[in-house]
């Protein structure tokens, strides 16, 4: 087996069909396995890809156990040289998929690489970014961001000034989608399950630069990503207090705690 792609649906019933049919509609090239976990959804979901998808792999959680917990699941069953981690909000364009699989095979010294996220209209989203700093979290969850000299340390955080037009090393790529090579994981080990949602995907690719594999942005690789940033919803007081910020505020708390005083391993 290739690749296997790992669908994580919490609620997203719509989306899941969607990402499912649209996998269906390109073919991919290589031999591939895809797994859908429903992390406790209740929307009937399961019930949809039964009869739908025959062929997929499903895991149904008894719990809402978060991103990375959820992902593991899938990860467990994975038979692939290679696992996709896909959110069903992410739309695949024509050989995506191939061109992510033939870079892993050409450049073993990457651990993990993830494609360029193109907006709905268009635009590219900032898919990959610098390791974050307390006060970058900091100035993204308060007012004071958007202040002159924060709003710079957030540009350059989110890789602003850059066109994303090439492929290049980078510090870490967010979990809507990414490719890893399954033998590294023995060294690397699964997402960290104290992470309930949000940071995960900034540990794990820390632990890959740690264990001395590169993670790279794959521009030539081309993905529409339906992005909804929950935790910025609501702005203000109103966003400090939301349920999703509260979370992030949270695995932000233990992301730091677990890296405190070592030193980054990076580009």
């Amino acid at each position: 087996m290739d690749i296997s792609i790992i669908i994580l649906n919490y609620k997203s019933k719509g989306l899941t069909k969607q990402c499912l049919r649209g996998i269906e509609l390109i073919k991919p090239k290589r031999e591939y396995e895809i797994i859908v976990v429903d992390n406790a959804s209740n929307d009937g979901t399961a019930e949809m890809v039964r009869n739908e998808f025959p062929g997929v792999k499903l895991v149904v959680s008894p719990r809402n156990c978060g991103f990375a917990a959820g992902n593991n699941l899938g990860i467990r069953q994975a038979t692939g040289k290679y696992i996709m981690i896909l959110n069903p909000d992410v739309a695949l364009l024509s050989d995506s998929i191939e061109v992510l699989y033939r870079f892993m095979e050409d450049h073993p010294e990457v651990g993990l690489a993830g494609p360029k996220l193109i907006n709905p209209d268009g635009t590219v989203q900032a898919s990959c970014r610098t390791f974050p700093t307390p006060k970058i979290i900091f100035y993204r969850r308060s007012p004071l961001g958007k202040l002159t000299g924060p709003k710079k340390v957030l540009r350059e955080h989110l890789m602003l000034e850059w066109d994303h037009g090439e492929n290049r090393a980078v510090d870490w790529m967010i979990g809507a989608c990414f490719i890893v090579r399954a033998e590294t994981l023995e060294k690397i080990g699964l997402l960290d399950e104290r992470f309930f949602l949000y940071l995960e995907d900034v540990d794990w690719c820390r632990r890959f630069w740690q264990a001395g594999y590169k993670v790279y942005y794959v521009a030539d690789a081309e993905m529409v990503h339906y992005h909804q940033r929950l935790s910025a919803e609501s702005p203000g007081l109103g966003g400090i207090l939301s349920y999703a910020t509260r979370i992030h505020i949270i695995s932000a708390i233990k992301y730091f705690a677990k890296w405190n005083g070592v030193k980054n391993k990076n580009i």
